[in-house]
């Protein structure tokens, strides 16, 4: 259960950074290993990126979901998501003014500590309405919200299942509500799952902002919060 879902997104941009600036830090130092449900990271030292990250969520209140670094037709890139943890209701508090703090306070962290040592972009926003499903506990979290899961392996046939999350048994498995009957699957068979939110009964139109989700539901949506920053 490892494949990001490019779900729709809250984004707080920082144009060009590079990590060459100094003037103020934060405290980075923990000994506990951050934990996020996904990530690539080829080319970056992980252990300095979470040192440097975790103050700073934990400062505003949100944990990393999603981490990438990455090249675009813009030059190279890190994919930042962020989520309210334990709540129900995927991107519930992820704001774009949010995002914009986050984006800034981490950018200056970036500078002082120099993980990455030349220009790149920073991103930061929400997984969206219809998040990736990485872990087993987000398929207890999310009981109730409608999934797409991916299988290893067919099962009666098929290979991909949609249903209603019904949490997980007292095995830890997975239960979902289908249109042939709830099925119970271990977590390890899942390849990817998704929720998949009801777009028509919603109420909710795609370009449009989601109020209550405080998600954007038509996809990425940037926003530059910084100047440009240059060795």
């Amino acid at each position: 259960m490892r494949t990001p879902f490019p779900g729709p997104f809250f984004f707080a941009s920082i144009p060009n950074l590079t990590a060459a600036h100094s003037g103020f830090g934060w405290a980075v130092s923990f000994t506990a290993p951050m934990q996020v449900a996904y990530e690539k990271l080829d080319g970056i030292k992980a252990d300095r990126l979470h040192a440097v990250l975790e103050p700073v969520l934990l400062a505003h209140g949100v944990e990393a979901v999603e981490i990438v670094w990455h090249t675009d037709n813009k030059g190279w890139l890190l994919s930042l998501t962020i989520e309210k943890p334990g709540l129900a209701l995927p991107g519930e508090g992820i704001t774009l003014d949010l995002c914009a703090h986050v984006s800034r306070d981490l950018a200056v962290c970036l500078d002082v500590e120099e993980v990455i040592p030349h220009k790149f972009r920073l991103e930061v926003g929400s997984p969206g309405l219809e998040r990736s499903l990485y872990r087993t506990e987000d398929y207890a979290r999310f009981a109730g919200w409608n999934a797409k899961l991916k299988l290893r392996e067919p099962l009666s046939g098929q290979s991909v299942l949609r249903g209603k999350l019904c949490g997980l048994d007292n095995e830890g498995n997975v239960v979902i509500e289908t249109e042939n009957g709830q099925l119970v699957l271990a977590a390890d068979i899942i390849q990817t799952g998704r929720l998949v939110f009801d777009w028509n009964s919603s109420g909710v139109q795609r370009g449009k902002r989601n109020e209550k989700a405080h998600s954007c539901p038509s996809g990425r949506k940037t926003h530059v919060c910084g100047p440009q920053r240059s060795k």
